[in-house]
């Protein structure tokens, strides 16, 4: 009796597990509930990219674009960058309405939804859709026909390997990840400006846009016109020695690291590693030390200097000048896997590459040209060798290697690329109309 009772006691248990199962696969084909189960089902990244900023975009995009709305999309600076200076002063003065949007989306601890939303919203309206770095949000929701997504990329050449370029680096992401759709950065791009035809490979790589070559275009980098104009260079040299007296009557070498490390967490080459007690021993009689460290380093990982030095001899301007300024003053720099060096070639002045940690950064992340022979200036991979080349700088310059690097990486950028963009973005240079800013 007891088996039968089990038995039966079995059945009904199946029957009844069946008939709530057909119950549920009957509720989860009604598309709303189908949906909700499908929301808080995914990470919460993916919920925001793939279901919460659309919903935001389509909740505008049955309004009118509007052709005079021009947005600028800064996603790590707390100001406008000048990768937009030149152009934002065009439409600005052209009359177009000027909305600019501070996401901050990869800043750890941030709340970004409502910067998020806002920008999503605006951006179902907007004509023209300035960008100058990776964006999520911009690539998350089912851009509108009429609207033009133009990419300023922040930097120019092609030197350390990003994006796709990375998939089998340890800093990238795997192939299987960025498929995904919230790690898909680059979609929506209506024009790709880069500083040189033979660096176009590179941005199509890195960006994914095999299906969309056309797109990239050499029309040199809006924010290189400033190293043509005499005037530009002058005051922002004199704006130098204004924040940093010391270096009045000297000449300036300019320190400009890239990061380590991933972004969430990077880093900077600390005061012994770059040891500037030994160039005040030195180079103190001839030279004072700029310090200008990378945006993503932030204040925990920056190291300090000296206090006996400090505004003496060295001083970080990291916060107190841009790139474009300390570019201008510096009468050498140093750097080692930065872009900074491509803008810097338009001055044609001497540049030292302190690569101490080359085997390992370039297991890291990697290079799209053989770096010893890519870089237009000596590469030195410790201290001693890093001060003989300073010593020999001023004799030693090869200007003819350096020359070779500009018209490959920069020969698009002669002073006129903010006009050659907007005359393909706007159908017209906006300069012209509205006079040189």
């Amino acid at each position: 009796m007891i088996n039968q009772y089990t038995r039966g006691n079995n059945r009904l248990s199946r029957l009844f597990f069946r008939i709530c199962h057909g119950i549920y696969w009957r509720m989860t084909r009604i598309p709303p509930l189908k949906q909700i189960k499908r929301y808080f089902g995914l990470k919460r990244s993916d919920r925001l990219y793939g279901e919460t900023i659309p919903a935001w975009y389509r909740s505008e995009a049955g309004k009118p674009v509007d052709d005079q709305k021009v947005l600028f999309i800064e996603n790590r600076s707390v100001s406008l960058s000048d990768n937009f200076r030149l152009i934002y002063e065009d439409v600005k003065q052209a009359g177009y309405t000027v909305h600019v949007h501070y996401l901050h989306e990869f800043d750890p601890g941030t709340d970004s939804m409502k910067p998020l939303e806002a920008y999503a919203k605006d951006a179902a309206t907007a004509k023209y859709i300035f960008l100058n770095d990776a964006a999520l949000a911009t690539s998350s929701f089912p851009l509108r026909k009429e609207t033009k997504v133009i990419q300023l990329w922040h930097g120019c050449g092609a030197f350390k390997k990003w994006g796709a370029s990375t998939a089998n680096k340890k800093f990238g992401a795997s192939q299987k990840e960025r498929e995904k759709h919230f790690l898909n950065y680059y979609k929506n791009l209506s024009l790709v400006t880069v500083s040189s035809p033979d660096v176009a490979w590179a941005y199509i790589e890195a960006m994914g846009l095999e299906d969309q070559k056309e797109i990239v275009r050499p029309t040199g980098v809006s924010r290189t016109d400033v190293y043509f104009d005499p005037e530009f260079i002058q005051k922002n040299t004199e704006k130098v020695h204004t924040v940093f007296p010391a270096s009045i009557g000297k000449k300036i070498l300019l320190f400009a690291p890239t990061f380590r490390g991933r972004v969430a967490g990077a880093s900077t080459p600390d005061f012994q590693t770059f040891d500037l007690r030994r160039l005040k021993k030195e180079f103190g009689d001839e030279y004072v030390v700029v310090i200008k460290n990378h945006p993503y380093v932030g204040p925990v990982a920056t190291p300090k200097i000296p206090a006996d030095l400090d505004g003496t001899f060295a001083m970080d301007l990291t916060h107190t000048c841009t790139i474009e300024t300390l570019l201008c003053a510096a009468d050498l720099c140093i750097t080692d896997y930065s872009s900074l060096v491509f803008e810097y070639s338009l001055l044609d002045r001497p540049v030292l590459f302190y690569a101490y940690d080359l085997d390992d950064y370039n297991d890291w992340r990697g290079f799209y040209y053989n770096y010893s022979e890519l870089a237009p200036g000596p590469v030195c991979k410790t201290m001693d060798e890093l001060t003989d080349a300073i010593r020999q700088s001023g004799t030693a310059f090869d200007r003819e290697k350096l020359a070779a690097f500009r018209k490959k990486f920069m020969s698009a950028c002669d002073g006129h690329s903010t006009e050659r963009i907007e005359q393909l973005v706007f159908g017209r240079s906006l300069r012209c109309k509205a006079g040189e800013s």
